[in-house]
């Protein structure tokens, strides 16, 4: 049996090739191509630099709202700009500004650090007449304070020294040596 003849025809067959629709279909060898590879792009966009500038705390702090603030104070008071201020804190206008007693955050870009920017007051004598005008500041509870007493002190309203300690009910416990917050009076 000579089955060479069967062979070629059958290798001459599947070189030529047709598929069922009839379309003839040729083998091609695959190998280097003379396409040049195109390097990535540079970007021409600047690096981002995070120096922070001459004196900056590098920080970001909590700073308590006091009574009085406005946006453009507490921007002073850090030496940075409202507009930072706002977007640090994700506020988009001078509107949204929170009140007494809210947080914010101050940026590691600011000049002075919050510790800085307290004032320690003074409370007016109790049972002197009128109680003047008097900035925000914090007060260090002293024995035998009480919520109402501090109020008197300082001549503050209940809701407002409850705002500025961010505090829920007239019933807070008081401890001596606890620093709060003080509004503003006669502003």
């Amino acid at each position: 049996m000579n089955n060479r003849p069967l062979l070629l025809l059958v290798l001459m067959l599947t070189s030529c090739a047709t598929d069922l629709a009839g379309t003839a279909t040729t083998v091609v060898p695959i190998g280097p191509t003379d396409f040049a590879t195109i390097p990535p792009a540079v970007t021409t966009i600047a690096p981002v630099l995070t120096t922070l500038p001459p004196g900056a705390v590098g920080v970001e702090q909590i700073y308590v709202v006091q009574a009085g603030d406005s946006p453009i104070r507490v921007a002073n008071i850090f030496g940075i700009s409202v507009s930072e201020l706002l977007s640090w804190n994700g506020l988009a206008d001078v509107s949204e500004f929170p009140f007494a007693g809210s947080r914010l955050k101050i940026p590691p870009s600011a000049q002075v650090t919050v510790n800085q920017t307290q004032q320690t007051i003074v409370a007016n004598p109790v049972g002197k007449p009128g109680c003047g005008s008097r900035p925000a500041g914090t007060y260090t509870v002293q024995p035998g304070d009480s919520f109402s007493a501090i109020r008197k002190k300082f001549c503050v309203s209940a809701a407002e020294l409850l705002a500025a300690n961010q505090w829920p009910s007239v019933e807070v416990k008081l401890y001596p040596e606890m620093k709060i917050n003080i509004p503003a009076a006669g502003q």
